[in-house]
C-alpha cells in the first residue's frame, strides 16, 4: 500500500498538534465528515497523552455548525455528539439561524461558520480554532483562486496559522487572496512576515504569537490552525477506517452546482499530467515564501515613507518621486494598505487598486481619484491618501450646493 493511503501513526498524529501543549484551549471544527472526525479522534488521543505525560492538556471542546440545509444534519450532529463523549471531548452544537440566501450559498455558510466558531471560542476564553483542512482542501483552493484571477496571497494558499479576520469573515479574493492588503500597525510585537513563514516551515504551531503579553489588540485575536494541510484525505478515511469510526458523507460535496466541487472532479485528471495535490500545494509554499519577502520589503516601505504611526483619520502623505521609484508589486501594496487605512468603504479590490496604481504611475501630477472611501491625490511632490468626504457633499460641490438628482 502507497504511504498516500495508509493510516497515520500515533506519533505521526501526535506531532500534527507540536506547540499546541501550552494553549488554554481549543476549538476543533467537526462536521462529521471523514476529515474533521479524524481530527477530532487524532486530538483527543494527544491530548491524552499528554495528560498522562505533563499532567494536564489544552481543554478540547469539538463543535459542529448546523447550517439546517439538510434534514439529515441534526442527526450528523448527534452523531458527533456521541463519538467526542466516548472519546472524552466536550461538545457544541451551534445553528445557523435566519434566512438563507438563494446564490452564493457556500459562501455564506462559510462566513456563518467562522462566526459561530468565534462566537464559542470566545465564550470559552479560547484564542484557537482548528480546522481540518488537508492536503487535497489546499489543491482545490489554489485552483479556485487561480481560476478566479487571484494575485500573489491567494495563490499562497491557506496557511497552517493565520489570524481570523475581523468580525469572523474568512479570506475573501478582494483583499486576502488577492493582494498583501495588510494594515501598518506600527507595533513592535508584530513579527515580520519573513520570518512568520520561516518560522511556519520549521514548525507549524511552535511559538504561536499569542505567547506574551502587553499588546491587547493581539492578545484579542483568534487564530485559525489547520494541523492537517499536508494530509492526504485518503490518510485520515484510512485512519479511521482502521480505528473503525464511521463519519458522515455530505451529497452536497458532490453537487455540481458549486465550482469548488466542478474543480475537485478536475484533480485526477491534472494529476495525471503531473499536477497532482501535492504539486499545488508546493506551488502554494513556494508563493507563500515569495509573500513573505515582498511583504517584508512592504513593511520597510512603509516605514521610510511615512514613518509617523498611520492614523485612520489620515492624511496619509508620501513623497512621490520616491513611492515611484518602487517596485511595482511594492508600491501597489503599500497604496493599499493606505486606502486600507483610511478608507470606510470595505476591502479594496485588487482589480481596481490596480488600475489606480497604474493610473498614478502613467499620469501627470495633480491626479484625484477616490477608492473605498479614501481619496487619492497625486501632485509633483507628493501623494496624499485620506478619508473621501460624504458623497453627498462632493455632490453638492459638483451642483454648486444645489440639490442633486439623477
Amino acid at each position: 500500500m502507497a504511504i498516500a493511503d495508509e493510516a497515520l501513526r500515533e506519533e505521526e498524529a501526535n506531532a500534527l498538534f507540536s506547540g499546541l501543549e501550552g494553549v488554554r484551549g481549543l476549538i476543533l471544527a467537526v462536521s462529521g465528515g471523514p476529515d474533521s472526525t479524524a481530527l477530532l479522534v487524532m486530538a483527543a488521543v494527544w491530548a491524552k497523552r499528554l495528560r498522562r505525560r505533563l499532567k494536564r492538556s489544552p481543554k478540547l471542546i469539538a463543535v459542529t455548525i448546523d447550517h439546517g440545509l439538510r434534514p439529515e444534519s441534526r442527526r450528523e450532529a448527534a452523531a458527533v455528539k456521541k463519538l467526542a463523549r466516548r472519546l472524552g471531548v466536550a461538545h457544541r452544537t451551534l445553528c445557523w439561524r435566519g434566512q438563507k440566501p438563494t446564490s452564493g450559498l457556500q459562501e455564506a455558510a462559510r462566513v456563518a461558520r467562522y462566526r459561530l466558531l468565534a462566537q464559542e471560542a470566545t465564550r470559552a476564553g479560547f484564542k484557537h480554532i482548528v480546522t481540518a483542512h488537508t492536503l487535497d482542501d489546499q489543491a482545490e483552493t489554489l485552483l479556485f483562486r487561480l481560476a478566479r484571477g487571484s494575485g500573489l496571497s491567494g495563490l499562497a494558499g491557506m496557511a497552517s496559522i493565520s489570524p481570523l479576520p475581523r468580525f469572523a469573515v474568512p479570506p475573501c479574493p478582494l483583499v486576502g487572496e488577492g493582494w498583501g492588503g495588510g494594515v501598518q500597525t506600527n507595533s513592535a510585537r508584530k513579527l515580520p512576515p519573513s520570518r512568520r513563514g520561516a518560522r511556519e516551515a520549521r514548525a507549524p504551531f511552535g511559538g504561536l504569537p499569542h505567547k506574551g503579553g502587553g499588546n491587547r489588540s493581539a492578545d484579542a485575536q483568534i487564530f485559525l490552525l489547520r494541523p492537517l494541510l499536508l494530509i492526504p484525505k485518503a490518510r485520515l478515511v484510512a485512519t479511521l477506517k482502521e480505528a473503525g469510526i464511521e463519519y458522515t458523507d455530505d451529497p452536497s460535496n458532490r453537487d455540481p452546482g458549486f465550482a469548488r466541487t466542478r474543480l475537485r472532479a478536475l484533480l485526477p485528471q491534472l494529476g495525471a499530467e503531473g499536477l497532482d495535490a501535492k504539486t499545488l500545494a508546493r506551488l502554494g509554499r513556494r508563493m507563500r515564501r515569495a509573500e513573505a519577502a515582498i511583504e517584508f520589503a512592504v513593511d520597510a516601505a512603509c516605514a521610510a515613507l511615512a514613518p509617523e504611526p498611520w492614523r485612520s483619520s489620515g492624511p496619509i502623505v508620501f513623497p512621490a518621486g520616491r513611492f515611484a521609484d518602487l517596485p511595482a508589486e511594492v508600491g501597489l501594496r503599500v497604496l493599499g494598505r493606505a486606502i486600507a487605512r483610511v478608507g470606510n468603504e470595505g476591502p479594496v479590490e485588487l482589480g481596481k487598486l490596480e488600475m489606480l496604481y497604474d493610473s498614478l504611475r502613467a499620469s501627470p501630477p495633480l491626479l484625484r481619484r477616490t477608492l473605498a472611501g479614501a481619496l487619492i491625490s497625486l501632485s509633483a511632490a507628493r501623494l496624499t491618501i485620506e478619508r473621501a468626504p460624504p458623497r453627498r457633499a462632493q455632490a453638492k460641490r459638483r451642483t454648486g450646493n444645489k440639490s442633486f438628482t439623477k
